[in-house]
């Protein structure tokens, strides 16, 4: 299928295999929908005769309404849209969007779309986007007006596609309780909003379009995003209490186990059949199976079965973030925290239950049975101050205790082995992990079994659901406060480098010990329970950056259409200049945050915490728009920026380094400083510059940095006017390096410009079939006839140059290896 996604306008042909919102605002309406389309013919076009021909294949499709030209346009990961190919600018809006037309899963589509690939950016470190999507069979992306889609008459509709349609009725459901009139008649802290029904779908049934990205982020930083997605904690409350309601009705074994799983089976299909549901399906199989044949139940044996039966129907799970860790949390609850609480207060926990039945003692160990006799005891010398109730007070209050012993046991265990996958997959280390689960774990083994039964009522009538309904918002808002209020504390967002390869087999080194040592002997027991804090240290110890010293580093980040630039001086100085961002203008949103999703994952692959500069070259979207990552994520200690118009978007990025206490500091042409064994020196603005009401690309802060012979000269999106001023200023002397002006458009690189700069080598900044034509054949032929060595990513990706204090210059690019 990508061999045409080539921009070209094609029809296309095939069967709806997703629908639905793609992204949700807070108020509940639609903002942009998409469809996955399997495809089955695509038209081949050719000089003379256009044909179908059959092509398989996944497209996700984007719709938009062509006159609605007022809304700012919402574009999806990866979906490139059209635009005008306008040289002159990179920054007017793209597209709008609107509803999608009424496609379900099922029905068969023919529409004429401009089929592109989804983005790829050649940075280490980066998240594989199109890797992901061919995952879920998707090839391509593709964005077409409103009305070019036929509908034509649908077959018969696949498993997947009815399990789908469940989980969207379901979701409806839970959206329509929200609306009626019973629900809004309650006191607002006991009231289910269009937000809490967005967590709740969530949560039940696996549909996260509208689940408000905020929030999520909040659940992120405190290490209890799990909580509000559906997974096998909630398959495990839902088939637990099953279990056990069925039993205190007497069920016959038999048929609970069988109800259960039935039941439970039911509950994953609902839920969008997901892979984590799909293990945790398997070991309450595993679970109800043991019961049935009288086996030991062996949290061990039941992991290992499941994790086989999951590779075996989907080896590539192995590599899955969601399956690593769903198996690595339950190794270190049943292989690890189980069995330290069976050497230490599990054995009292079992001894405090049934405390009145003396005939019991005789079964425990001896120090198990006179602790039950104290707590007799106890329990009878209160009975004259509190009355008879008061007896069983002593064993009722050691039971919340070992409760409790348990739930810090199995939480700081888990967070200790969850350090590593949290550092290599998200970044973060989760402080607050432990504290916020220990406060919302208990309140969610309620709080499912309550949204359930809301849930399951709103169905008959929203009115019964009315009290499930009040307790399960009156616990749904306690976690969200707390999650919210702890999401705010500066310990609570701390990101972190992805750890070293060594330090990764290290750490599985120590856990290993920790395995096999807390089944022995005391002393071997207490090296084990060492061994966990060891190898979280080691994960989180702030080794050294890779940079290269002696040298000056300056590297060219794959951005797509945009500029990110990472400068390192000789010292270890760190200067990132710009931070990428969307195409559209300053107001463009998009579903990928540049800043965080390409140039932090990067800066962390090269052990980078902290950067001691940040330059803001101006004020456009491209430049702009990742910066707030940049700046939350690595707190640099300056920010250096031009002369900009106070645009919303520079308003609010001046607005932020002030909330973090980031000194921002102003520059215009003449200015000259020294940074980390290098010298700076400011070429444009001109001091008299007078920007105009919306950012330009004349608006440029260009920097030559020098390290003895040789320089770098980073000219942003400055064009041949601020190129002339700073010709005529005589500011511009020969460099080793130049990263090409406005992403290699015409407008810039003039002729004598690039006789006064004179480069060895060159760097252009811009994205694989961008829509503007950036490189211009007109500038590369000019580098050409220069003799200049030229680098682009686009097609080589990040490009890392080392200039030495002689003017010696040398490069290397990623994508020849990565493509």
């Amino acid at each position: 299928l990508l061999h045409y996604a080539d921009g070209l306008s094609r029809a296309v042909s095939g069967r709806v295999v997703r629908s639905g919102h793609l992204l949700a605002q807070p108020h509940g309406e639609s903002d942009l929908e998409s469809a996955d389309i399997a495809v089955d013919t695509v038209e081949d076009v050719q000089p003379d005769t256009t044909q179908m021909v059959p092509v398989s294949g996944g497209v996700r499709m984007t719709i938009f309404d062509p006159t609605n030209e007022t809304r700012t346009p919402r574009i999806a990961p990866g979906i490139v849209a059209s635009a005008t190919t306008s040289d002159t600018s990179d920054t007017e809006s793209i597209e709008s969007t609107a509803s999608l037309p009424a496609l379900h899963c099922g029905d068969r589509i023919v529409a004429a779309m401009q089929l592109r690939p989804p983005p790829r950016y050649f940075d280490p470190g980066v998240w594989d986007y199109a890797g992901y999507l061919l995952t879920q069979g998707i090839n391509a992306h593709a964005s077409l007006a409103e009305g070019k889609v036929q509908i034509l008459p649908p077959e018969h509709a696949p498993l997947s596609c009815r399990i789908l349609a469940i989980q969207q009725w379901a979701a409806t459901r839970m959206l329509a309780y929200t609306a009626s009139s019973a629900n809004l008649r309650l006191p607002p802290a006991l009231r289910l909003s269009v937000e809490d029904a967005g967590m709740l779908n969530a949560m039940l049934f696996g549909d996260r379009s509208r689940l408000d990205r905020g929030l999520r982020t909040g659940f992120e930083r405190t290490g209890s995003f799990h909580l509000f997605v559906v997974s096998g904690l909630h398959l495990g409350i839902i088939a637990g209490g099953i279990f056990l309601l069925l039993r205190r009705l007497r069920v016959p074994l038999l048929a609970n186990a069988l109800l259960t799983l039935a039941l439970a089976l039911g509950y994953a299909m609902l839920t969008g059949w997901g892979v984590p549901v799909q293990r945790a399906l398997a070991m309450t199989a595993i679970f109800l199976a043991t019961r049935l044949l009288w086996r030991e139940r062996n949290v061990l044996n039941a992991l290992g079965v499941a994790a086989l039966c999951v590779l075996a129907l989907a080896p590539r799970s192995l590599f899955d973030a969601s399956f690593q860790m769903t198996f690595l949390a339950l190794l270190a609850i049943g292989g690890i925290a189980i069995p330290l609480g069976e050497r230490s207060f599990m054995p009292y926990a079992r001894g405090a239950r049934q405390i009145e039945a003396v005939g019991l003692d005789v079964t425990f160990a001896p120090r198990i049975a006179q602790f039950r006799v104290m707590l007799r005891l106890l329990g009878e010398h209160l009975q004259p101050l509190l009355g008879r109730r008061a007896r069983r007070l002593p064993a009722f209050l050691a039971r919340i205790f070992f409760w409790c012993a348990e739930l810090v046991l199995i939480g700081v265990v888990a967070e200790l082995l969850m350090v590593m996958p949290m550092a290599i997959y998200f970044h973060r280390a989760t402080v607050l992990a432990v504290p916020a689960n220990l406060l919302s774990i208990p309140l969610i083994g309620i709080l499912v079994p309550a949204a359930m039964l809301t849930f399951l009522l709103a169905l008959i009538s929203p009115a019964l659901a009315c009290v499930p309904g009040a307790a399960t918002a009156a616990m749904l808002h306690a976690i969200t406060a707390v999650i919210r209020h702890g999401s705010r504390l500066a310990i609570a967002d701390l990101r972190m480098p992805s750890p070293g390869a060594w330090v990764i087999a290290a750490a599985c080194a120590l856990w290993c010990f920790a395995l096999w040592a807390v089944r022995r002997q005391r002393a071997w027991a207490w090296a084990g329970v060492a061994a966990l804090p060891a190898a979280a240290m080691l994960l989180l110890w702030p080794w050294a950056p890779y940079t290269a010293h002696g040298a000056m580093e300056v590297t060219t980040i794959d951005v797509g259409q945009g500029d990110s630039i990472l400068v390192v001086s000789p010292e270890g100085g760190t200067l990132l200049v710009d931070a990428g961002g969307p195409i559209g203008g300053p107001f463009a949103q998009t579903n990928i945050d540049v800043g965080e999703e390409v140039v932090s994952p990067y800066l962390w692959s090269r052990r980078i915490r902290r950067l001691d500069a940040v330059a803001l070259t101006h004020a456009h979207s491209d430049h702009i728009g990742g910066m707030k990552a940049v700046l939350e994520n690595f707190r640099p200690r300056e920010l250096w920026v031009g002369i900009n118009p106070m645009t919303p978007a520079y308003r609010a990025l001046l607005a932020e380094a002030a909330a973090l206490n980031i000194t921002v500091r102003h520059f215009a042409a003449g200015d000259s400083f020294p940074f980390s064994g290098t010298r700076i020196n400011v070429l444009a603005p001109q001091p008299d510059y007078v920007p105009g009401p919306q950012a330009a690309n004349n608006d440029s802060l260009v920097l030559d940095v020098h390290y003895g012979q040789a320089s770098a000269l980073l000219e942003g999106d400055a064009e041949a006017p601020s190129e002339e001023a700073m010709l005529a200023a005589g500011l511009v002397h020969p460099a080793t390096l130049l990263k090409v002006g406005h992403h290699g458009s015409r407008t810039s690189s003039t002729p004598e410009f690039l006789a006064a700069a004179a480069p060895v080598d060159a760097a252009i900044s811009c994205g694989r079939r961008n829509p503007f034509g950036h490189p211009r054949v007109e500038v590369l032929d000019e580098f050409a006839a220069a003799h200049t060595r030229l680098y682009r990513t686009d097609t080589m990706g990040v490009a890392t140059f080392l200039l030495s204090a002689d003017g010696g210059i040398a490069a290397k690019s990623y994508a020849n290896t990565a493509q």
